[in-house]
């Protein structure tokens, strides 16, 4: 079967963002219709004649729109940070807290849920300690004075696993009945919490991201080709690579601070948008990043309108994303035999 061409695939799923994006400010135990999104929207900036009633002005600013952004700013920084770490580490099966942001990032909320902080307070802690873990990360290979890309894996591993185990500990101390379910709903993900302030905070940063990863996408491509062969392209490989994994940390921690670790989306996402789109970095990155956005808005509206209890993410994630990336190992193996 003939492919799409990126621009036609890209104009697709920017239509197909857009109309998630108006599903999920319309659907809720309290719906509203289309016409009357619009309206709401279009009356923070024209004179629009007011037909709806205040309560539903109050959910859409107050509740549906500040998380459905936040859906699509977190849903693009995973997917994107995913389909960076797999160009650079020539690696499929990489994933964004590879080199553990995410498991840094539940320690720090964790601490922070455990000294009494409020919303702020942990997403600021989640943060600074999920990019000391990956500084620790980086730091370890230096220690042993490799370069190696295996040895930087090897590192991330050794702090996932202390940084786990740390977050093990604060659940034992914590208390029963308010922190420890606290603490465990965090690092099951959820927007539901998510407000204007906390997406002003973190756009500027996702933004810039996604902007440097994007441009600096065809050198991933050379970066893929093999170290000498990148060299003798005129490119350095240190200082890319490095800039690369910069961005790609920095885009995690901003999306793990804010809604707490949500898996699958930055391995699978990335994987489904190479089969889409082909192995060209410079088309399957921002194909990646529209379609990790569209898939995050997607599960966030199942996880507020499947149940009458809110589903964390990440079990929506898990349940999706597990079955579909069997499915693609399983055709892979097919194919090669």
């Amino acid at each position: 079967m003939r492919k799409l061409s990126c621009p036609v695939l890209i104009t697709l799923l920017v239509v197909l963002l857009v109309v998630v994006f108006f599903i999920a400010l319309c659907a809720g135990r309290y719906s509203i219709r289309v016409t009357e999104v619009v309206r709401i929207l279009a009356s923070s900036v024209f004179d629009v004649t007011q037909t709806w009633d205040d309560r539903a002005y109050g959910v859409i600013f107050t509740l549906r729109l500040p998380r459905t952004i936040g859906a699509v700013l977190v849903g693009a920084a995973l997917s994107l940070a995913g389909a960076a770490y797999q160009g650079v580490f020539k690696n499929p099966l990489v994933s964004p807290d590879l080199l553990g942001v995410s498991s840094g990032a539940c320690v720090g909320a964790a601490i922070a849920i455990l000294l009494g902080m409020n919303s702020l307070g942990v997403q600021t802690l989640a943060f600074a300690v999920g990019i000391g873990a990956v500084a620790l990360t980086m730091l370890i290979p230096r220690l042993f004075r490799s370069s190696s890309m295996m040895m930087l894996v090897l590192s991330g591993v050794i702090v996932r696993g202390m940084m786990d185990s740390v977050v093990g500990i604060i659940k034992y101390i914590a208390d029963p009945e308010t922190q420890l379910a606290d603490i465990t709903y965090w690092t099951l993900g959820s927007l539901v919490k998510v407000l204007s302030s906390d997406l002003f905070a973190i756009a500027p940063v996702i933004a810039a991201g996604c902007l440097m990863v994007l441009l600096l996408s065809w050198r991933i491509n050379i970066l893929s080709l093999g170290e000498q062969e990148a060299r003798a392209l005129g490119v350095h490989v240190g200082f890319v690579r490095g800039v690369v994994i910069l961005c790609s940390t920095l885009l995690t921690a901003s999306a793990v601070c804010v809604c707490g670790t949500i898996g699958w989306v930055g391995l699978v996402i990335p994987h489904l948008s190479r089969i889409t789109i082909g192995q060209d970095n410079t088309k399957s990155i921002p194909v990646s990043l529209l379609m990790g956005a569209i898939f995050m808005v997607a599960i966030d509206t199942l996880a507020r309108v499947l149940t009458s209890l809110e589903l964390p993410l990440s079990i929506l994630t898990g349940i999706i994303g597990a079955p579909f990336y069997f499915m693609v190992l399983a055709g892979q193996r097919m194919s090669l035999s």
